[in-house]
């Protein structure tokens, strides 16, 4: 499969730059959490799972599965600097 055949033209800002998706591997942070049994055991679920989005629904309420999502997002999308003054 290819990223065309999951994601539609109205997922399209969805997407995240290959450069962008390999600075999850290089994540020590991310490896360490993905070091955690249940963490994985979720992910396998989802992955395993039919109804994917019922299922990251109900994860969303786990907090061991949020700090993992909100790593990601970090690591792809980092928060800009807020009150920051130019130099």
């Amino acid at each position: 499969w290819s990223v065309q055949d999951i994601l539609g033209e109205e997922d399209e800002q969805d997407r995240v730059p290959l450069q962008k998706l390999q600075l999850l591997g290089e994540s020590e942070e991310l490896r360490a959490l993905l070091l955690n049994p249940h963490l994985r055991q979720l992910l396998l679920t989802i992955d395993q799972a039919e109804d994917k989005s019922s299922l990251m629904r109900r994860f969303m309420q786990e907090p061991l599965f949020v700090e993992f999502a909100d790593c990601c997002l970090r690591i792809v999308e980092p928060p800009e600097k807020e009150n920051v003054l130019p130099r």
